[in-house]
């Protein structure tokens, strides 16, 4: 593949994987290289100041994550959300061409096609169908400084639970046994 490079990458086209859509539902397409500032900045405004019920984000590869943070960070940032998650697989076509073809040949090019992770996840202001796969309730509303169980200011997931003295001792005491490689018995103290 070394005389090979990359010259053309196409995605299939999928219809989104949610029924009774509306027709003007917004579809963030994550890609590789998106930056989720804009992303994010785009979608907010489309949420917040359009007022729109529901969004979806969609991403395939090394997208998906990118596409899991910008939900994850919608969800946070507006709350109230009713989540939708589908996983599905996504054709994509590369077309590499052959950098030292044949002098008398003509040149050659090489299709691969490649099933790649596809995620789609809807996002929704209005209650979605809770038995539907996928389907994720909206995180109970928190008031602005109040801590739950699992939340820490200093970004830890779960508090810590305070340490025991009898968990925490002051010598170690280390005894071996008889062994074929040593005769006898020894102790020792170790300090910790």
């Amino acid at each position: 593949m070394e005389n090979f490079r990359k010259v053309r990458t196409s995605e299939e086209e999928m219809p989104l994987p949610f029924p009774d859509l509306p027709p003007d539902v917004v579809e963030m397409k994550v890609k590789e290289g998106s930056k989720i500032r804009n992303l994010m900045n785009f979608a907010m405004a489309q949420m917040e100041l359009k007022g729109r019920r529901q969004i979806v984000f969609s991403g395939c590869g090394r997208a998906v994550t990118k596409t899991i943070t910008c939900v994850e960070i919608m969800k946070r940032k507006l709350g109230g959300l009713h989540q939708v998650t589908k996983v599905r697989y996504k054709t994509v076509l590369e077309v590499w061409e052959n950098q030292d073809p044949a002098p008398d040949g003509p040149a050659q090019n090489l299709t691969v096609h490649k099933n790649v992770p596809s995620i789609c996840i809807l996002l929704s202001r209005d209650p979605l169908d809770p038995n539907q796969t996928g389907y994720q309730p909206p995180e109970p509303r928190r008031e602005a400084g109040e801590d739950t169980p699992g939340s820490s200011t200093k970004g830890l997931k779960r508090p810590l639970p305070p340490p025991c003295e009898e968990l925490l001792p002051k010598k170690l005491q280390v005894q071996v046994s008889d062994s074929p490689r040593g005769s006898g018995t020894s102790a020792g103290q170790l300090d910790h």
